[in-house]
């Protein structure tokens, strides 16, 4: 199953492409953007990120990296990737949700709106039975995105870092949600007439 093309109320997941490689530059130069990843990166640096990005949508088919759009202009992306240490758990029917966003959308809801849509499009059109996020513990936002999507607090963990970020002391934390979990979600909020 190639990559599919989503879409949301607002925005327009595409596949990631060579037309946003710019854009990628853009975001991970940002040190706003950068603050729970790592320092700013170079354009070379982000070059050498975009090759592995697309090399994601090869590894399994249907999962990648997908470009935001909305009205046209780029605001970010999303993924949903498969498993890569042996702590996240199996390779097979699970996939990890992320995004990141242009500094000049962020509160605006568009993170959510399309994680949502990936987690719909995992479950519905790829049958995915788990889908789990992570960030560090300090980064309040991305987890009050995470719980606003509907993935649940798992554990919190410890990764070696050559370099630690500030805030890595407290550990990286992972959320996730099962398709049974989101079906059953979906069945009580069509009961109810949400």
């Amino acid at each position: 199953m190639p990559q599919a093309t989503l879409r949301t109320s607002r925005i327009r997941l595409v596949p990631l492409s060579d037309e946003h490689l710019e854009h990628e530059v853009e975001l991970d130069a940002d040190p706003e953007v950068m603050r729970y990843l790592g320092t700013p990166r170079t354009h070379a640096e982000v070059e050498g990120l975009h090759r592995r990005r697309l090399a994601v949508a090869e590894r399994v088919p249907g999962l990648g990296f997908w470009a935001g759009l909305v009205d046209g202009a780029f605001v970010g992306w999303w993924i949903l990737e498969p498993p890569e240490r042996a702590d996240q758990g199996p390779v097979d029917g699970q996939a990890e949700l992320g995004y990141r966003l242009l500094r000049r959308y962020w509160r605006q809801g568009l993170a959510s709106e399309g994680a949502r849509e990936l987690i719909r499009h995992g479950f519905e059109d790829l049958g995915l039975t788990r889908i789990f996020a992570e960030t560090m513990t300090v980064n309040a936002g991305s987890r009050a995105t995470m719980a606003a999507v509907g993935l649940a607090y798992v554990r919190t963990f410890h990764l070696q870092h050559d370099d630690p970020l500030p805030g890595t002391e407290l550990g990286e934390v992972e959320y996730a949600v099962t398709r049974e979990d989101w079906l059953g979600r979906r069945g009580a909020e069509a009961r109810d007439g949400r």
